[in-house]
């Protein structure tokens, strides 16, 4: 499994954070997916065997938002 974030913008209250939530939730391959209003993020646990990050990102793009991947955070001491 990995992780990625994205900044998401255009999210303005909490069903917006809901509908990023739920569209990511029916992308096969992703794990988990939390998503927060400010400062307007998704993180999300994926199996890259299944799915990739550009897909990810395109299904929240389809709901009208501009997303930013953002940079990498080293996995050291993670397991």
């Amino acid at each position: 499994m990995q992780t990625i974030s994205f900044d998401v913008s255009g999210m303005t209250c909490g069903g917006c954070t809901g509908s990023v939530q739920r569209a990511l939730s029916k992308v096969d391959g992703v794990a988990q997916a939390e998503v927060i209003l400010q400062p307007g993020t998704a993180t999300v646990l994926f199996d890259p065997a299944r799915v990739n990050a550009a897909q990810i990102e395109s299904a929240i793009n389809k709901l009208g938002y501009v997303t930013k991947a953002r940079p990498a955070q080293s996995a050291k001491g993670q397991s």
